[in-house]
């Protein structure tokens, strides 16, 4: 076969440093559209990207030719880098060392948008942490709690 044909989806998940309420709802649009961009120029197409005070989503396809873990390392330097010029309030902006990153079947895209999208009223109900503990229990990864939330 002369041709590499790929096409993976991925759920990204990962928060503010010590999860502090820095996505604030007069810079969170633009923070999300900063970060399609950050992917879109490593050719991996996001579908859909959200979150809310304290975390991010980001649903995308990642290309052949980068690493889950080096896509996430360029859009948290990248979009640091800009969030801090926003204002000197976000000065000491920081996204936390770690991130959960969930492979996703083509049927479950429309679902995974809408789950995103709905960030605003999910957390009405349910805290970031709990939030993630819930994608750690349905992916069956075994974490430990003591350094999850480094």
């Amino acid at each position: 076969m002369g041709q590499s044909l790929v096409l993976n989806y991925v759920h990204i998940v990962f928060s503010t440093k010590n999860r502090e309420d820095l996505i604030k709802p007069d810079i969170e649009n633009e923070l999300f559209k900063y970060l399609g961009g950050v992917c879109n120029s490593l050719n991996c197409r996001p579908l859909q990207i959200g979150g809310y005070l304290n975390h991010v989503h980001i649903l995308c396809s990642i290309s052949k030719n980068i690493s889950i873990a080096e896509l996430i390392k360029k859009t948290k330097a990248n979009s640091s880098k800009w969030i801090k010029s926003k204002g000197q309030e976000l000065d000491n902006f920081y996204w936390q060392k770690g991130y959960g990153a969930f492979s996703l079947n083509p049927t479950q895209i429309n679902l995974v948008v809408d789950y995103i999208k709905n960030q605003k009223e999910h957390h009405k109900t349910k805290t970031f942490q709990e939030e993630y503990r819930n994608f750690l229990r349905k992916y069956k990864i075994e974490y430990n709690e003591d350094y999850v939330w480094e």
